[in-house]
């Protein structure tokens, strides 16, 4: 007997305002420095929440495209932004209407550890992509030193909090986000730490290439 074929639903996150995350203060320089860096032009942000971040790249000049599963985050951010696209699309859902293989970079932040599915989200950022597009992800860090000093505090309870509704339930290592990207077919180039000292960060970036497309040119 097969199963039946129908989506799974998970618990949707629900936002109260359109103030910026507490990640604001270690995350978005390192976001804004890269995009510069990368040279982007037209920016997608993934699992985009309230907009906070999407506004401040607008800000800046860039185009962004904002994608978000939330019908709260959408809200919120249409409302404070209502100069700039918002999909209510999640990493499972069809990305065609974002528009496939338009944006320079692609952005993701604090949101993978979320997603029963993680495969989805490279998958996903790669039908946004131009050739050659960059994406760039951040999640909580986890090392072994910092694995370490949780448990020596005894704060693993804590830090996993499992009683959080719609919470993290994916812990990620450098080997293991950079593992998933190249899985995927993205080539891993920068690796960041932010928040905190060395080895003992809030969270880490991690910076992928999409491949160019192949020469379509050849010697006769």
């Amino acid at each position: 007997m097969s199963r039946p074929t129908t989506p799974v639903h998970h618990l949707e996150y629900h936002y109260g305002s359109v103030e910026a995350p507490h990640t604001e203060a270690y995350l978005w320089p390192q976001i804004i420095t890269l995009c510069a860096e990368l040279g982007a032009r037209r920016v997608v942000d993934i699992g985009c929440g309230n907009g906070a971040l999407s506004r401040e790249l607008a800000r800046r000049g860039y185009e962004v495209v904002g994608c978000e599963p939330s019908a709260d985050g959408v809200r919120f951010a249409q409302s404070s932004a209502p100069g700039l696209v918002f999909h209510q699309l999640g990493v499972d859902d069809d990305p065609t209407p974002v528009g496939n293989e338009s944006f320079d970079v692609a952005i993701a932040t604090e949101v993978i550890e979320h997603l029963a599915r993680p495969r989805s989200l490279p998958r996903f950022t790669k039908q946004l992509l131009r050739p050659g597009g960059h994406v760039i992800i951040s999640t909580p860090y986890h090392g072994y030193a910092k694995n370490l000093v949780l448990a020596l505090a005894n704060k693993w309870d804590a830090h996993l909090n499992p009683f959080w509704d719609g919470g993290h339930i994916k812990f990620w290592s450098r080997k293991t986000l950079s593992q998933l990207l190249n899985d995927a077919g993205f080539r891993v180039v920068r690796f960041i730490g932010a928040g905190r000292i060395p080895f003992l960060w809030k969270s880490m970036i991690i910076i992928a290439q999409k491949p160019e497309k192949p020469s379509c040119n050849t010697v006769d």
